[in-house]
Order: structure tokens, then C-alpha cells, then sequence
């Protein structure tokens, strides 16, 4: 069976953090999908400008985490701003720990995960400046290029996406995880 993969993002997702992920996905044999609060296309921000539109493949609202058997999310700083003020993208993320599906977040792609109260005892790292907020969710921020926790991968910026890359494609092709809780 081919494994389905939904990258969730808006506007102002960091371009690499989603085009890097979803190429070493595909490239590993995956389905990839755009999954979006939008309905069409989203836009990239590259560095310190707009870039890119990408196709949107299903709205949040429309999609299931049981069509899915993983979930990443790119950063950017105004992406996950947007997503984690989504309900349908909250419960969206949530029924993918509660299905104990591989879940990966890079960069500031780990801020909606705080508002779907999933944090709370795992071990991850992110963009340094959100360590107090992942303490504050009740996280264990660590300072490594990737960390995985069951299931759960993360890292802290684009410098890391060959590590990051490595291990999601990893726990991709393992499935669930027993112990991947919210």
C-alpha cells in the first residue's frame, strides 16, 4: 500500500521547509498532499519576500487525518500564525496523534501543535526563540537538529533539513507508533 502523507500549510509557509519535505517524500515513494484552511492555492515566502503559489490539494474542513498516515508542517513565520487560530486545522493535527500517526513540525511549524495541546510531555526542538513556549505547553525543548519522540519528529530550522528529511521519511515508512500520545 502507498503511503499518503498531508503537509498542512497557508500563506507565508517557508518555501524550503515545504518544497525541501514533500521532494525527499515523493522521492521515498509517498503520496503528497497540500492541505489548507484555503480552498485553491497557497503563497511561499522565501526568505524576506512572497514567492511561489502551490496547488491546494484538499481544504482542512474537506479533509480526514484516516485518509492520511502522516502529517508534516512546514514553518514560516506567518503560517503557522494562521493555522493555529484554525479550528478545523486544531482538529485536524489532533486526530493524528490520536491515531498514532508520525507527526513532523520544522522551524516555527510547531506553534499550531501548542494550541492542539499535544506538546505536553514530548521531547522536540524548534526555532530557538519558541523554546519557552513549548516549556509552557509542557514540552521538553531540546537544542539538537532533529529529535524524534515516538512518532514525532521535529527540528529547528532550514539548516536541518537533511536531517529532518532522513528521519520523517523513517518514521513515514514505520507507521504508527503505539506510544505516540497527545
Amino acid at each position: 500500500m502507498k503511503k499518503r502523507v498531508a503537509i498542512l500549510a497557508t500563506d507565508g509557509f517557508e518555501e524550503i521547509e515545504l518544497t525541501s519535505p514533500k521532494k525527499a517524500l515523493e522521492d521515498a515513494g509517498v503520496e503528497v498532499g497540500i492541505i489548507s484552511p484555503k480552498k485553491d492555492s497557497i503563497k511561499a515566502w522565501d526568505n524576506d519576500n512572497w514567492s511561489d503559489t502551490y496547488k491546494v490539494d484538499k481544504q482542512v474542513s474537506e479533509a480526514n487525518a484516516n485518509d492520511y498516515h502522516s502529517l508534516m508542517l512546514p514553518g514560516g513565520v506567518l503560517n503557522p500564525d494562521q493555522l493555529r487560530q484554525d479550528k478545523d486545522s486544531i482538529e485536524f493535527i489532533k486526530a493524528f496523534f490520536k491515531q498514532k500517526k508520525p507527526v513532523s513540525a520544522i522551524c516555527h511549524g510547531i506553534q499550531p501543535l501548542i494550541d492542539a495541546d499535544v506538546l505536553n510531555g514530548r521531547k522536540l526542538t524548534s526555532y530557538p526563540s519558541l523554546q519557552r513556549d513549548v516549556e509552557n505547553a509542557g514540552g521538553n525543548w531540546v537544542d539538537q537538529e532533529v529529535v524524534v519522540d515516538e512518532g514525532f519528529t521535529t527540528s529547528r530550522t532550514p539548516d536541518d533539513l537533511d536531517a529532518f528529511n532522513a528521519k520523517m521519511v523513517e518514521e513515514v515508512r514505520e507507521g504508527k507508533h503505539e506510544l505516540q500520545h497527545a
